[in-house]
C-alpha cells in the first residue's frame, strides 16, 4: 500500500462540500444522472468507488454488484453518503479514506469507479497506481471526469485559473489530462466518450470524458 501523500485533515473542505451538495441535484437534473447510469451500467461483483462524494452514484448501481466500498475523505460529504447508502439498491459501505491509500488488499476488487474526483486528487499518478493495485487482473476502471479543454484558448484559461480555483473548489484542477494519466498508469482504455457539459447554469460547458478501461 502506498504511503499517504496528505493527512486526512488536508481533505476537509466544508464550505465547498456544502456548495457541492446544493449543486449535485441540479447537475443530475441537467444530465449528470444519465451520465452516472451509463457509467455504472453492466458492472458486477465487488466494486470500490473512490471519492464517493454525496453518494449520488449509489442509486444507479446494477443488481449484479455484490458490494460497493465507497471511499470519501471529506467529513461533510461522507455523512451525506452514509445516509444515501442506506437507500441504495446494493450493499454499500462508506469508509473514510483517500485515493492515494485505498482500503483493501492487492487485487481485491472486480471494478473501480471514479466520478468527478480525479481532478482533485493531490497526485494523479499515485491515485491511479492505487486503483491498479486494488483491481484484479482484467478488472475494470469506470471513469466519469471533467478534463482540460481541447480548445486552445479555453485550455489556457483553465491553466491560468488553477491556483485560485483549486483553493476554492476542494482541490479541483480543471486542466488535468486525466485520460492520458489513465493510459500512463498502465490501464488499457476500452471505450471513451468525450463531450461538453455544463453542470450549472452559470458555468460554461466543460469537457468531460466517460468510459471504461481495464487492468491488463
Amino acid at each position: 500500500m502506498t504511503a499517504p501523500m496528505e493527512p486526512m485533515e488536508a481533505y476537509q473542505h466544508p464550505r465547498f462540500a456544502r456548495a457541492y451538495l446544493r449543486g449535485v441535484e441540479l447537475a443530475d437534473r441537467r444530465g449528470a444522472a444519465d451520465h452516472r447510469r451509463r457509467l455504472l451500467a453492466g458492472l458486477s461483483g465487488r466494486v470500490i468507488e473512490v471519492g464517493a462524494g454525496s453518494g449520488a452514484n449509489f442509486p444507479h448501481y446494477p443488481a449484479a454488484v455484490t458490494e460497493v466500498v465507497a471511499v470519501e475523505p471529506d467529513d461533510t460529504l461522507r455523512a451525506h453518503a452514509e445516509r444515501e447508502a442506506r437507500r441504495a439498491p446494493v450493499p454499500v459501505s462508506v469508509v473514510a479514506g483517500h485515493a492515494e491509500e485505498l482500503p483493501g488488499g492487492d487485487a481485491a476488487f472486480d471494478a473501480a469507479v471514479t466520478s468527478l474526483v480525479l481532478c482533485s486528487v493531490p497526485s494523479l499518478p499515485a491515485a491511479l497506481a492505487e486503483l491498479a493495485r486494488v483491481l484484479r487482473p482484467g478488472g475494470e476502471l469506470r471513469f466519469y471526469e471533467h478534463v482540460r479543454s481541447p480548445r486552445a484558448l479555453l485550455g489556457l484559461l483553465e491553466d491560468a485559473v488553477v491556483p485560485l480555483w483549486a483553493r476554492a473548489a476542494g482541490g479541483c484542477h480543471p486542466n488535468r489530462d486525466t485520460l492520458a494519466g489513465i493510459r500512463g498508469a498502465g490501464f488499457e482504455v476500452d471505450a471513451v466518450e468525450r463531450f461538453a457539459f455544463a453542470p450549472q447554469p452559470l458555468i460554461p460547458p466543460l469537457t468531460h470524458v466517460l468510459g471504461r478501461a481495464h487492468r491488463p
